[in-house]
């Protein structure tokens, strides 16, 4: 049966791995990848209109379904008419499914073998996620592609812990499968197994002997090196099927993009570039800037020549330094819409290279832009 996901193109730089260039279609149209999508944790991208999203050619956003659950609730949400409709965008959505809590909040969680008991960080009370319940708010939410609930696991951990989380990771992915989805709603299945490449495999391929629409990578970007990351992606790829989008949970740095992108990874979210902004740090063609440093006190150049973004067309790095070293909130919006531009438009730049032949030129390029070396030859 036909999947939701069209391969356009292809590139080898890596021996034995391919680059894909597709389009990935969902109930609310269709996203081109690679893709980058922007994180908006509690149905808004921090600072940013749906507006400044469009304008900057984001086509597809993330939503958290453990913080979504929490406030205002799945309940309101579904009936505002769901989350497109509650915060103001029409264009796809992909809902995490709090697996990623599993990890982050450890000091608030208890894992059992039917899902997680959390301790609420906003007032303290206890809210149980397993795959039921994961599954039920992804579907009020009405996102277009919802994720199996997984328990994401810390870096270091020990082949025991790895182990028995696949287990539990595959089981509930066989529950998530079973459950109702909203209209059009696509599920992706995560692969889990720490740095073991035979416990990546094993979960892989049980994902994808119970079949899900998309495939992702968890249990990477949680503290590792990067040669671990990057063998963590390798892994969970292997075995993955080939004619399924894969996602790359969590990773937002640029290079490690264009790595996992030459591993065959198509979908990528992360904090990087709005989180960054936040903290004063401009990304730019050939790294990062810190905007509040004083340097830039009087520097009345746009934050990066020849950026077409709406910050850069009309504002300079000394009132930007202004903004936030006074505090005032326009500051980092300016610079969330700048960070968010160089993101959609690196992406661009990447997508145009695999359509005509040359990514190997593109990956080189972004080598020795952000780390002023060759790319290496594995």
């Amino acid at each position: 049966m036909a999947g939701p996901f069209t391969i356009l193109s292809e590139q080898g730089v890596l021996p034995g791995r391919l680059a894909r260039r597709g389009v990935l279609h969902t109930a609310h149209g269709a996203v081109q990848t690679p893709v980058f999508m922007p994180v908006g944790t509690q149905g808004t991208v921090k600072t940013l209109e749906p507006r400044d999203l469009r304008e900057s050619g984001v086509s597809i956003l993330l939503g958290n379904t453990y913080h979504l659950m929490l406030r205002p609730g799945a309940e309101t949400v579904a009936a505002a008419g769901g989350l497109h409709r509650f915060m103001g965008w029409d264009g796809p959505i992909l809902t995490d499914s709090g697996g990623f809590q599993v990890f982050s909040l450890g000091k608030m969680r208890k894992i059992g073998e039917d899902g997680v008991t959390f301790r609420s960080h906003v007032d303290g009370r206890r809210v149980f996620l397993g795959p039921a319940e994961s599954m039920a708010v992804q579907r009020a939410l009405g996102s277009d592609i919802a994720m199996c609930f997984d328990e994401c696991i810390p870096w270091p951990s020990t082949r025991e812990y790895a182990c028995k989380s696949v287990a539990k990771t595959l089981s509930w992915a066989s529950l998530c499968a079973t459950r109702p989805r909203a209209p059009g709603q696509l599920l992706f299945g995560i692969v889990q197994g720490g740095v073991w490449p035979d416990l990546r495999r094993r979960c892989a391929e049980g994902l994808a002997e119970t079949g899900f629409d998309g495939y992702a990578v968890g249990g990477v970007s949680v503290g590792e090196p990067e040669d671990v990351l990057l063998r963590g992606v390798e892994d969970g790829v292997a075995a993955l099927p080939y004619d399924r989008p894969r996602y790359l949970m969590g990773v937002g740095d640029r290079l490690q993009i264009v790595e996992a992108v030459a591993r065959g990874v198509d979908m990528f979210d992360c904090v990087t570039p709005t989180r960054h902004a936040r903290n004063g740090s401009a990304f730019v063609r050939n790294g990062s800037l810190q905007v509040k440093a004083g340097r830039f006190a009087r520097d009345f150049r746009p934050v990066e020549e020849g950026c077409a973004c709406y910050c850069c067309r009309n504002f300079t790095r000394a009132y930007v330094r202004h903004l936030l070293n006074t505090r005032e909130i326009l500051g980092e919006r300016l610079l969330t819409i700048h960070n968010v531009h160089v993101y959609m438009q690196f992406m661009r730049e990447l997508r145009a290279s695999l359509e005509s032949g040359v990514f190997h030129l593109f990956r080189a390029r972004a080598w020795a832009d952000l780390r002023g070396c060759p790319p290496p030859d594995r």
